[in-house]
């Protein structure tokens, strides 16, 4: 992207970027949002998708405070963090964000994205 902004400032143009960070990023991934992504966009069908959804539904946490332990409550949202899946799971849940930015270069990191234009009017 530098290498971009750098020939950009050479040919006279201004380069306008916004950092984003999306906070909580894989906790707030919907499960069926991303189960219908992986089959329509990417073609994960039958047994796959299967189990795809069988590792992300009726999971459970309990929160220990003070050694005092919560009920469990069903984990409705989010991608296990800490696995090898996690990080694939969200860039295929925001895989599609660069359609939604016309006259923009988006430089997606997993939750980190660089949005970046430029142009040689003000």
């Amino acid at each position: 992207m530098s290498d971009n902004w750098f020939e950009n400032m050479d040919n006279g143009e201004i380069t306008g970027l916004i950092s984003v960070d999306i906070r909580k990023a894989f906790d707030s991934i919907d499960h069926k949002i991303l189960l219908r992504k992986m089959q329509d966009q990417f073609g994960v069908q039958d047994f796959e998708l299967k189990w795809f959804q069988s590792y992300l539904t009726k999971r459970s946490q309990v929160c220990v405070v003070d050694g005092h332990t919560s009920l469990a409550k069903e984990i409705v949202c989010g991608v296990p963090q800490g696995s090898i899946l996690g990080p694939l799971m969200f860039l295929l849940y925001i895989n599609d964000l660069p359609e939604c930015l016309k006259n923009t270069t988006p430089g997606m990191y997993a939750d980190d994205t660089q949005i970046y234009t430029s142009s040689a009017s003000f």
